[in-house]
Formats: structure tokens, sequence, C-alpha cells
């Protein structure tokens, strides 16, 4: 494919009434053509206005390659930790490359042997502990210096000694980067990539070539770069893996690219593509780069990587095997939402929910008019099935919602069926509880990020429902208080009031918190039997956290499960500014439970920040019991036909 550009356009689909067919000029009909990608799209402008051309017949260039499979090769744990507060240990190297090897990819990338004591103790145990069922171990380095021969070089000789199957080897094949980064001439940077190769083949290695900044190289000398890639084939290389190493390339620039090196050397050659992600393409790249033949991937779990990080494999993944057809992981693909939440546990990174596949909000819905049309069928606004990869469908709740949002949650908690949904007390409940939510997003509440407060907020609703505890009362006192902690250790003395002495005073803050809640009792972790008050006081280091001591304090006693619970998270947002300390304050808390491992959210807006922030807390904590003893807390309508007070 040509790029083609006015008034000199050659030979060129032309478009008349939105039909297509070939010509050789575009000139008669005035057309400019602005761009095109993939071979079947055309993007012209005419008369100021804007055509898009599809061809109805065979597309006129297929791929060169009518590829079988594709490989994926992870650089998780070399090329992923180079990304800003990425730190592997060896034991996470060595889960990292056991799970990977599980979830069914070809190659995982170990490290630069040599490069650091980390890499050394990876691959020094990896041959005793690493036992991997199929993918296989690659070590990473680069080719010989200038001036050394290979056997004498130390990085060639770390590789072979790293006894991995395959080593992939960094090469220059640009020219700019030979002469001034490298700082070798040009015939002599050919020499070092073959004999790097050659030896590298001669100790019986797979060896790849990432044959670095080879994009911009095309793009500078083409017949240079295609000269690099010569040299590595003349070595013996087995992979030649094309870099997008600055990651400024578009994907009609990687597929033109690409598939003049398909070309060049045949469908015998395997091709490989590596991309970074500084201009949001890496994965658009990669797969122009399938597109165009290659069929080696390159890229780091979750995109990690430098910079902006790398090609992501958690979105490239599932696009090869859902779309372009390509049996990559086979069934293991409906785990991916797991590894990659796992990945970012072990980096100790939050894991972004608006990720595409694996986020929590991949698959969410929030407008109303979207939920309904979801209702009738998912495909709608759904691309696929979220449960392919893992992943669940999910219905926000908040002012945007209509009716369905509310059924749909509803079904979920399995607190109403088909039937039900005609009764018109039904029909009532529902109609309050999409107000209610509406009242309270317009008071500053948010509930998409807060779903233990809506699921809350529902059951609130019934007749069958009554809450474990009620917070009677609660007082907060804080301030400052002098404390004396003897003389000073330093033996300075200390100016106070104008009069010198050696003792010490400090000032310091305190805050005290004293809660009185009525709680259902249990017997022995058994349901509630009987309601009782109780007081409790404790100290704190801020009003949440006095609160929170107090209120487990006395809960724990009663709920042993609480024990467990944690809060994980604690966000405040003032919500008009222009009021000052007279401003509506939202709180959001995120509550962990480290016995199940459930995470939850709870909400609260108020004019005062204690209490809101007390509000949530005691939802929290609601919410833990029901999830932990769901049946304790409801009883069946008939026993009331109103909703009674819930305690004392």
């Amino acid at each position: 494919m040509a790029y083609l550009c006015w008034p000199k356009l050659g030979n060129s689909t032309t478009v008349l009434n939105c039909k297509c067919w070939k010509s050789n000029s575009c000139k008669p009909f005035g057309f400019q053509v602005v761009t095109k990608f993939p071979t079947t799209l055309w993007i012209k402008r005419y008369q100021k206005r804007i055509w898009l051309c599809t061809m109805d017949h065979q597309q006129p260039n297929p791929p060169p390659l009518a590829l079988d499979r594709i490989d994926i090769y992870d650089t998780t744990l070399r090329d992923g930790s180079q990304g800003e507060n990425i730190s592997f240990t060896v034991i996470d190297k060595l889960r990292i490359a056991k799970t990977m090897d599980e979830f069914g990819v070809q190659y995982i990338e170990g490290g630069w042997p040599g490069s650091n004591p980390k890499d050394v103790e990876f691959f020094k145990r990896a041959k005793k502990e690493l036992h991997l069922g199929h993918a296989k171990l690659v070590a990473f380095g680069s080719t010989r210096r200038k001036g050394i021969d290979c056997q004498d070089d130390a990085n060639l000789r770390l590789l072979t000694e790293a006894e991995t199957p395959t080593v992939t080897i960094v090469a220059k094949s640009c020219e700019k980067q030979v002469v001034k980064v490298l700082n070798v001439s040009l015939e002599e940077n050919l020499a070092m990539i073959e004999e790097s190769v050659r030896y590298l083949k001669e100790h019986n290695k797979e060896v790849m070539v990432d044959a670095e900044h080879f994009f911009d190289g095309y793009k500078q000398n083409a017949a240079y770069a295609l000269a690099c890639l010569d040299a590595a084939i003349r070595g013996g290389a087995d992979v030649l893996v094309l870099c997008d190493t600055n990651g400024g390339c578009l994907p009609w620039e990687i597929y033109e690219t690409t598939r003049s090196v398909v070309s060049h050397f045949g469908s015998h050659q395997r091709i490989g593509i590596h991309c970074h992600n500084d201009m949001e393409l890496a994965v658009s790249n990669s797969l122009s780069a399938v597109y165009a033949g290659a069929s080696l991937v390159q890229g780091t779990m979750n995109g990690y990587g430098e910079r902006t990080g790398n090609a992501n494999l958690v979105s490239i993944i599932p696009t090869l095997q859902l779309k372009m057809n390509y049996n990559v992981v086979g069934s293991k693909l409906s785990s991916l939402t797991e590894l990659s939440r796992w990945m970012d546990e072990v980096t100790n990174l939050p894991h972004q929910p608006s990720r595409p596949y694996v986020g929590d909000c991949a698959f969410a819905h929030k407008g109303g008019l979207h939920v309904a049309a979801i209702l009738k069928d998912e495909q709608s606004y759904q691309h696929i099935d979220p449960a392919l990869v893992g992943n669940r469908r999910r219905m926000l709740i908040s002012e945007l919602s209509g009716r369905g949002n509310i059924v749909d949650k509803m079904k979920q908690m399995r607190l109403v069926t088909d039937s039900q949904l005609q009764d018109p007390e039904w029909k009532r409940r529902i109609q309050g509880i999409l107000e209610q939510v509406k009242s309270l997003e317009n008071k500053g509440y948010t509930f998409e990020g807060a779903e233990a407060s809506i699921e809350l907020m529902i059951r609130r609703t019934l007749n069958n429902y009554r809450s474990p505890f009620e917070l009677l009362d609660f007082t907060v006192l804080t301030g400052n208080k002098r404390v004396y902690y003897g003389e000073s250790l330093s033996g300075d003395n200390i100016v106070t009031d104008g009069v010198i002495s050696p003792e010490t005073f400090r000032n310091e803050s305190i805050t005290q918190a004293i809660v009185k809640l009525g709680i259902l009792e249990t017997s022995n972790g058994a349901c509630p039997i009987e309601r009782t008050r109780c007081f409790e006081a404790a100290e704190g280091n801020g009003p949440l956290n006095a609160v929170n001591l107090a209120l487990k304090k006395a809960l724990v006693r009663v709920h042993a499960p609480l024990e467990h619970v944690n809060l994980q998270d604690y966000k405040v947002r003032i919500l008009d500014n222009e009021s000052a300390t007279a401003a509506i304050t939202r709180v959001m808390v995120e509550f962990y439970d480290a016995e199940t491992k459930r995470v939850w959210s709870t909400v609260c807006a108020h004019s005062n920040i204690i209490v809101a922030s007390v509000q949530a807390l005691m939802d929290g904590f609601e919410y833990a019991l029901l999830q932990r003893l769901p049946a304790c807390f409801i009883h069946s309508e008939d026993e009331s036909s109103t909703k009674s007070p819930v305690l004392l």
C-alpha cells in the first residue's frame, strides 16, 4: 500500500455515489485522499465533506501471510519492571513467571543476566525452582561490545550461562543511533549483530533479535535498517522483532513497514513486534503489525513499562482471540480479569477501573436508556460477553438512572422476581428508591463507587429487613494537651516564658470518641436473639479513627467477624467551595475484609465532615455483617405488614 497525496495520486480507489472501483486517477472527480487504514477503509475529502468508502468485493491486498498462530512474548519481568514505582523481588518474579506460564503465554522474558544482583539470583533459582509446563524462559541481553570477540564478551557469556532455551538480544537498527549513541561505524554494527547471533546459535539457543528503533531507522534509511535484519538472518536468527522504541509511530506506518519487512524476507521468516505506548497506540500498533504478517507480539501485563508503558497484553490477547480469531490462550482467557488484578496486587499498584476488558468500568452501564436496552439485549451496548474475559456486567445507579438500573440491582440481590415487578406495591417501592437516589445525588452523594450504600438503601425499604445495630449517640472531643516528657536527654536547656528549664514539654493533639449503640445480640455467633445497649470510648489520631476504634470495641464483642474488617481508604471532597467552612462535604470510605478478601465502599454527604464520616463508617460495618450473616437480619414478610422500628 503506498501513501497517496494530491495531485499525483496514481492508481487508487475512488468514490462516486458511495461506490468504489479502480481508476487511474482521482483528479476528474475532485477527490483528495487524506489517509487510509486498513486496506478495506478509505477516508476521503470532497467539497468539504468526509467520505468513508469500503470495498464491497474481496479486499484487493490481503495480508501476505495466512498465520495459523500468534505467539505471546511477555516481558513484564524486564521491560515492565522499568516502569516507575515498580520493583519485583526475586520471589515475585518466580511467582509471576509461573502464573504467566499457567495462563498460556509462549515466552516469558526473565530479565538481563548480570545487569543486577536480583536478575543473577533469579536465573540461578529458576534453574532449580521454576518448572514451566508450557512457556519458554528467555534471557535478555545485547550484542557484543565493539572491538571485542564474542567469546570474550561478558554479556554473551552470561546469556549462555543462564541456561534458558531462548535468548533475546537488542541490536541497533537505526543509522543515527548507531553513529551517535553506540558510537561505532555502520559496518561494525552489522558485524556485531551477525557475530553475536551466530555465537548464541552455536550454543544451541533459539535467538530473537530486538531491532531497536527499527521504525524510526526505516524512515531515515530503510536500506540500512533492512541490512541490520539481514545481518541477523546471516547469523541464524530465529525471530526478527521490530521495535517502535520511542512509541512515536502511527498504526498505518507500523502496517506499511512491517508488511515491507515480511515481503522482504518471505513467509518462512518469523517477524515479531515490540511497541511502546507514548501515544496511547501500542495496542493498535501491535495489532497492525499482526495484520501485516507479524507472528509474535511482545508486551507486558497491564501495560507496565518505562515512560507511559509498553503494549498492554491484557488488551492485545483478548482482541487477538475474540476479534481476530487466533487461539492465543484458549479457555484460560476467562481468567484474564483475575490475572490482571493479581498482577496489580503483586506490583502494589491500584487497579485501574477504566482498563478495557478487565476494568471495573469496562462493562458498567450508567444511563437509563443504555440500561433499558442492555436488559433486553446485552449486545446493544457491549462488544463481548464479559464472562469471556472473567469480568461482569455492572449497572451503575446514579441520578441518570432509570427503573431498569434499580430493577437489575434488586435482581442481583435476589430481592424481586419478574412476577413481583407487576405488583403495584413493588412498582411504588422501586420508584421511591429511584427518587431517593436522585434526591441524594442532588445533595452531593455519588453512588457509582459506593454500591454497598445502594444495597443498604434498597434493603432498608423492605418490611422484612432490620439493621444489626443503631448508633444512638456519639460524641467526639478533640484538642491539644500539654505533655511532660521529663528532662531533656540532650542536656539542652528549654526556654519557656522567659524561664530556663531543663525539662521538656510538648503540645500533642488528642481525639476521644464516645459511642452509644443499640445492638442485636447474638448467641455463640448465631443469629440475633435480643437487643441491648452499650457504651464504648476510644482515643485515636483523628475523629474518624477514634470513632472507628470505639465502634469496633462495641461491635466485635457481639459480632466477632467485624474484627477482620478494616478501613482501606478514606476520601473527602468539598462540593461547594464558595461556601467555605459551611460547605457540603462528601465522604467515601473503602473497607476490606481480611478474611473474605471482599472490598466495598460507602458514601455520605453532610455539612459536618465528622457526621458524614461516621455515617459512612456505620454503613460499612452494617454491610459487612449483612454479607456475613444475611439471614440474621431478614425475617419473613408476613411477620409484619409494616416496617417496625429497627432497635430500642
